[in-house]
């Protein structure tokens, strides 16, 4: 920074806010930090009693808080993401529709490593609802060298997209209910309003419900039946604990599915099931999702309704982070349950 006469200011970037007080009416700044001086500015800034302004001189390759993070917001922005004009050298990273939000966080991290520069998101897979700010991206300075822009837009490039919505497809749902006391209507199913409930906040549609007793063959039966009539992914409803009449994960392995894993580092829903029949993805609930607010089936079924393929190492990740406090009230996806294990 270094003083100069205002007459002999325009062009150049203000160092600090300019306070304006106008007795017994107000005090706020008439400029702020950054505002490039021009010719109507002199009249005002002299009533004001600043006859030398303190400005920041540019060197060679530098560049200003609002270039910079407009080209970081372009750098960084994948599907579904739009960015506002700067303001006060930031950027707004903005989902332009409802959908699965997902960040690139090991990139995340480098771009943040880099010195003086800053891209902030919120957590990656989190359902989010269109106009929601994802992200922002700024410099810490007013100025920076370009050459950290550039450092920046070519790691991104080389991993890109780093920030994206992923929109929701509109899945046919087939639910296997289990339970020879369902069944038998012993007992009321409680389990598939729940199931057609949280599919429909995810957009999907329930094409078809089988009742099936404690036989695997009747289960095996039901679910390839479901897949002939088109359902896109299955829901297995009950006997998932390792009680001898618990045998919905035999009776899913029996399809030929190729199990992804049984058990999960999550609570509520550690009995947890997930396999593949090609591409159809086959899932076991366990009873905790019938009658707790947010469960396992919060933290996978919107990533599998995105188009993700999980693999066992997404589900080993829930255990930092999985472990759901039952806040009331409850805040999900504004807490922690789910969002520890990402590094």
């Amino acid at each position: 920074m270094k003083l100069v006469p205002v007459e002999e200011s325009i062009g150049m970037l203000l160092a600090h806010d300019m306070t304006e007080i106008i007795p017994g009416k107000s005090k706020c700044a008439a400029f702020k930090k950054g505002h490039m001086i021009i010719k109507e500015d002199i009249a005002r800034l002299l009533t004001m009693g600043k006859e030398h302004i303190g400005i920041i001189e540019y060197k060679e390759g530098d560049i200003h808080e609002n270039d910079a993070a407009t080209r970081m917001a372009t750098a960084v922005a994948g599907q579904g993401i739009k960015f506002s004009e700067p303001s006060e050298g930031k950027v707004n990273l903005i989902a332009e529709y409802s959908g699965l939000l997902k960040v690139n966080y090991n990139v995340l991290f480098n771009i943040n490593s880099i010195d003086e520069l800053m891209v902030v998101s919120l957590h990656t897979d989190r359902l989010i609802e269109a106009e929601t700010i994802a992200g922002g991206t700024r410099i810490i300075p007013l100025i920076t060298d370009s050459k950290k822009i550039v450092e920046m837009e070519r790691l991104c490039k080389d991993n890109f997209p780093i920030i994206q919505v992923l929109p929701l497809r509109k899945l046919k749902v087939g639910i296997v209910t289990t339970g020879s006391e369902v069944y038998h209507k012993r007992i009321e199913d409680k389990f598939g309003p729940v199931i057609r409930d949280k599919f429909e906040e995810l957009g999907c549609e329930v094409m078809g419900q089988i009742f099936s007793t404690d036989d695997e063959e009747m289960i095996t039966k039901s679910i390839n039946q479901l897949i002939d009539e088109g359902a896109q992914i299955i829901t297995c409803t009950g006997g998932m604990s390792v009680d001898p009449d618990d045998v919905t994960p035999l009776g899913i392995r029996n399809t030929g599915a190729t199990v992804v894993t049984y058990g999960a580092p999550t609570l509520p829903g550690a009995m947890f099931m997930l396999a593949y029949k090609n591409d159809i993805p086959i899932v076991g609930l366990p009873g905790c999702v019938m009658y707790a607010k947010r469960t396992i089936f919060d933290l996978v079924i919107p990533r599998i309704v995105a188009g993700e393929r999980l693999k066992k190492e997404d589900i080993i990740k829930l255990g930092h982070g999985g472990l759901c406090m039952g806040c009331e009230p409850c805040t999900f996806p504004n807490c922690g349950f789910g969002k520890g294990g990402l590094y």
